[in-house]
C-alpha cells in the first residue's frame, strides 16, 4: 500500500492507495505551523491511514508547496508553513522505516491528474491558484527538465510594461493569469474574487468583463506556450480557480477558436480540444504524491 500526502497551508490531505490505483481511505487534519507541528501531523496522518486500513505502508510520497529538493527530501523554504531547511523526507523515513519521496505540490497534482484521468503520453497540468505554474508528465512520470525548473511558466514575461512580479521581473504571466492577479485587478469584493468577478461579468458589468477577458487571455497564453514549446497532448487546468469550471473553459476555447480563424498555424494546433478541466472531486495532489515513491520500493499488497 502506498500513502500520499498533500501538505497545504491549512490542512494535510492523506490517502492510502492500493497497487491498482484505487483510493482505500482518506484522512485530513490541520497542518499546523513550524517544523515540529508539520512533522507531528504528517506522521499522525500516515499512522492513522495504516491503522484504519489495517495494511502497512511500503512507501510514502509527500507533496508540499515551496522550494523542494526532491533528491534529498529537504524542504528548503515553505514560507506559508513556517519551514526553512527542514529534512522532512529523511525525518519521516527514519520514523517509519519506509522510503519517502518529497515533491513540489504542483508536480504531484500533475501526476494525480494523469492518474485520475487515465492520461498517457506527454501532458501538462496548469495550476491556477495564488500563483501560476505547470507540472509536466510523460506517461505518468514527472519531467523536471535539466535543472528542475520545467513548468515554471508563470515567470515567462509577456508584457514589457507590465506589473512587477514576485520573481523580480516585470509583466510575467503570473501577474495576469493567477488568483493574485485577479485579487489585484478586482480588489475590494466580498468572498472569492474570481467567482465575484465572473458573476459581475456575466451580469454585464463592463469593468468586470474587461478584467475577465484579460485574465482568460492570460490563461490562453499559458496554454498556447505549453503546447507550442513542449507539444503536450493536453493541458489540464487545475488549482483553486478550476472551480470556475465551464465558466473558464468556455471563454478559453472561444479565445482559441477566434485565433484559429485568423491563423492557419493556430488552427493546426487544435487548442480547443487539447485543453481540459481537472476533476475537482478527487484529492489529486495526495493521489499523485502516492505515486512518486520508487516503484522498486513498493511491494504488492
Amino acid at each position: 500500500m502506498r500513502i500520499g500526502l498533500d501538505i497545504g497551508g491549512t490542512k494535510i490531505d492523506g490517502v492510502a492507495v492500493a497497487p491498482s490505483g484505487a483510493v482505500l481511505d482518506r484522512v485530513r487534519v490541520a497542518t499546523g505551523s513550524g517544523p515540529d507541528a508539520v512533522l507531528a501531523n504528517t506522521l499522525r496522518v500516515i499512522r492513522s491511514l495504516v491503522d484504519r486500513t489495517g495494511t502497512p505502508t511500503t512507501a510514502v510520497g509527500i507533496g508540499i508547496p515551496g522550494l523542494i529538493d526532491h533528491e534529498t527530501g529537504w524542504v528548503r523554504h515553505a514560507v506559508n508553513l513556517g519551514l526553512s531547511e527542514v529534512a522532512l523526507g529523511p525525518l519521516v523515513a527514519d520514523a517509519l522505516g519506509v522510503p519517502v519521496q518529497v515533491e513540489n505540490d504542483v508536480n504531484v497534482a500533475a501526476l494525480g491528474a494523469a492518474q485520475a484521468m487515465q492520461l498517457d503520453g506527454p501532458r501538462a497540468y496548469l495550476n491556477i491558484g495564488t500563483g501560476l505554474a505547470a507540472g509536466l508528465v510523460v506517461d505518468r512520470r514527472l519531467w523536471r527538465g535539466a535543472r528542475g525548473n520545467a513548468g515554471e511558466i508563470g515567470h515567462v514575461p509577456v508584457l514589457a510594461d507590465g506589473l512587477p512580479c514576485v520573481c523580480g521581473q516585470r509583466g510575467c504571466l503570473e501577474t495576469v493569469a493567477s488568483g493574485s492577479a485577479l485579487a489585484t485587478a478586482w480588489p475590494g469584493h466580498a468572498g472569492n474574487a474570481a467567482t465575484d468577478l465572473f458573476d459581475c461579468a456575466d451580469a454585464g458589468d463592463p469593468a468586470a468583463v474587461a478584467v475577465r477577458d484579460r485574465f482568460v487571455a492570460g490563461v490562453a497564453s499559458a496554454v498556447r506556450i505549453l503546447v507550442v514549446t513542449v507539444d503536450v497532448e493536453s493541458v489540464v487546468i487545475g488549482g483553486g480557480l478550476a472551480v470556475l469550471g465551464d465558466r473558464l473553459l468556455a471563454p478559453l476555447r472561444a479565445c482559441f477558436d477566434a485565433a484559429a480563424r485568423s491563423s492557419p498555424f493556430v488552427a493546426s494546433l487544435g487548442l480547443s480540444s487539447r485543453v481540459l478541466l481537472a476533476p475537482t472531486d478527487q484529492p489529486l495532489a495526495a493521489l499523485g504524491a502516492a505515486f512518486t515513491a520508487p516503484e522498486s520500493a513498493v511491494a504488492p499488497a
